[in-house]
C-alpha cells in the first residue's frame, strides 16, 4: 500500500511550490512541492490503516527518510504519530537516528515533544539513559530534543531537570539551543509562572532564551 502512496506524491509534485517550500527551509533539502492540506489528503487512507496493524514498521520509516524530498521525511513523521501509543522503550534509540539524520527543526521539534516526550513519560529510566546524556552532546539537536522534550508535559514537568539541562546549556551560542531553550521556558511560565520568573532571574541565559522564555510573563 505504501508503494503506491509513494506515487501519489510523485504524481502530485509541484515544480513551483517546491521552489519556494525548498527556499523557506534555507535549501537544506529538495521538496515535492505538495502542501500539507494535500499531504494529509493523500496519506489518510495509508495513516487509517497504519492505526489498525497496532506496529510500527521501521523499515517503512527508514525507507522514508532515505527518500530525496522533504515530503516523504514528513510522511514518515505522521505514520510515527499515528502510532505513537505503540512505541517501546528500544525505539528510542530509532528515534534517536531520525533525530540526528536530515536534521532541522521542521522534524526534530516534533521527534522531541510528540514521540520522546511520549517514550520518556511511559520509560522514565530513558531520562538517565539518554535525555541527560543527549544534554551533553555534541549534536545540536540531540540537545533541542533534551530541552523540548517535556515541553507538552505541562504539570508532569520535572522542572529541576528542566533547569539543569538548560544550565548544562546556557552559555551556548547555538541559535537552535538557545531558541530551545527560550520555548522549554515560555511553555513552562503557562503552567508555573513562579518558577520560570524565578529561574530566569537566578540564571544567566542568552538574550533570546530570555526574550522567549518571557513571553507570557
Amino acid at each position: 500500500m505504501y508503494n503506491k502512496l509513494i506515487n501519489s506524491f510523485l504524481e502530485n509534485k509541484d515544480q513551483e511550490k517546491a521552489v519556494k517550500m525548498a527556499a523557506y527551509m534555507k535549501n537544506n533539502f529538495s521538496f515535492l512541492g505538495i502542501p500539507k492540506p494535500l499531504r494529509a489528503k493523500l496519506e489518510k487512507e495509508f495513516i487509517k490503516a497504519a492505526k489498525k496493524q497496532r506496529s510500527i514498521d521501521w523499515d517503512l520509516i527508514n525507507k522514508l527518510w532515505n527518500m530525496p524530498e522533504r515530503e516523504f521525511q514528513y510522511l514518515a513523521v505522521d505514520y510515527l504519530l499515528a502510532l505513537k501509543d505503540c512505541l517501546q522503550k528500544n525505539d528510542i534509540d530509532n528515534v534517536r537516528s531520525l533525530i540526528i539524520n536530515k536534521s532541522w527543526w521542521d522534524t526534530v521539534d516534533i521527534l522531541a515533544g510528540n514521540i520522546t516526550g511520549v517514550l520518556c513519560l511511559k520509560h522514565p529510566e530513558l531520562i538517565n539513559s539518554h535525555m541527560l546524556k543527549w544534554a551533553e552532546s555534541d549534536n545540536v539537536w540531540l540537545i533541542r530534543t533534551s530541552i523540548l522534550y517535556q515541553l507538552r508535559y505541562k504539570g508532569k514537568t520535572d522542572a529541576a531537570l528542566l533547569g539543569l539541562i538548560i544550565k548544562q546549556n546556557s552559555e551556548s551560542k547555538e541559535f537552535f539551543i538557545n531558541k530551545a531553550i527560550g520555548w522549554a521556558l515560555r511553555e513552562y511560565s503557562k503552567t508555573n509562572k513562579i518558577w520560570v520568573k524565578e529561574f530566569i532571574e537566578s540564571n544567566t541565559l542568552s538574550p533570546l532564551s530570555v526574550r522567549e522564555g518571557s513571553k507570557y510573563l
